[in-house]
């Protein structure tokens, strides 16, 4: 009787290590990819951010933003003006792509091409000196990793 008591405390033990190792495997496989703690998203929101406040703080390029005419709003990124564009392209790190978009703060500002990849945005408001007249403008920058 004794042995048959211990028998059952034995295949109660197996069963629960076997419940913790189907469980301990289904965690693992959920958090495959998400090992390092950061998500791709981040660090290219944060690429973005700093690109877009680096253009907004600098008065030659938000002057050369608010200077262009109403009518060729929304500028896409082949008609940019070259020194916006150039400063981009100095910034965007070389795993990733960026183009932008310059858009009137009422309009929606999106990406005309498709792309297979997720694209990451983040959108600024431009704003003109008080010289110049009030213009305010929304620079948007789409960005998506490369390969």
């Amino acid at each position: 009787m004794v042995i048959n008591n211990k028998r059952g405390w034995i295949e109660i033990l197996e069963a629960f290590i076997s419940v913790l190792l189907v469980a301990a495997i289904i965690l693992i496989a959920i958090n495959k990819g998400n090992i390092s703690g950061e998500d791709a998203s981040t660090k290219v929101y944060n690429v973005e951010i700093s690109i877009l406040r680096e253009i907004q703080t600098n008065d030659n390029l938000r002057a050369e933003i608010s200077g262009i005419e109403n009518s060729t709003i929304p500028v896409e990124w082949e008609d940019f003006p070259s020194s916006l564009k150039e400063k981009i392209i100095e910034r965007t790190p070389t795993y990733l792509e960026c183009v932008g978009k310059i858009c009137n703060l009422d309009e929606i500002c999106s990406l005309l091409e498709k792309k297979s990849k997720s694209v990451y945005s983040q959108s600024v408001i431009i704003s003109s000196t008080i010289r110049d007249g009030i213009v305010y403008r929304k620079l948007t920058l789409f960005c998506w990793q490369k390969g």
